[in-house]
C-alpha cells in the first residue's frame, strides 16, 4: 500500500511508478470520484468510444439470456 501526503497547498504526489503504470503525465486529465468515503484517481480516457469498443467481446448477451429465462419460466407454468 503507498501512503500519500497531502501538502499546504492540497498537492498530492503520484509515485513515478503508477505515473508510469497508468501514463499519468503532466496535462493528463484525471477524475476524483467519492465513494462515500473513499476517493479514488480515475484517468479519463482521450477517446472512451474507441477505446472502450470491443471490450465486451465474447461476453454472452443479456438479452438472451432473459429470453431464455423467460421461455423456461413460461414452460414451468404451463
Amino acid at each position: 500500500m503507498t501512503v500519500l501526503t497531502i501538502s499546504q497547498k492540497g498537492w498530492v504526489v503520484i509515485p513515478a511508478e503508477l505515473r508510469r503504470k497508468y501514463d499519468l503525465h503532466p496535462g493528463r486529465q484525471v477524475q476524483l470520484v467519492d465513494y462515500g468515503g473513499v476517493l479514488a484517481l480515475i484517468p479519463t480516457l482521450d477517446d472512451p468510444i474507441t477505446e472502450a469498443a470491443g471490450m465486451l467481446r465474447g461476453v454472452s448477451s443479456l438479452t438472451k439470456r432473459l429470453i431464455a429465462d423467460h421461455v423456461e419460466e413460461t414452460a414451468r407454468e404451463r
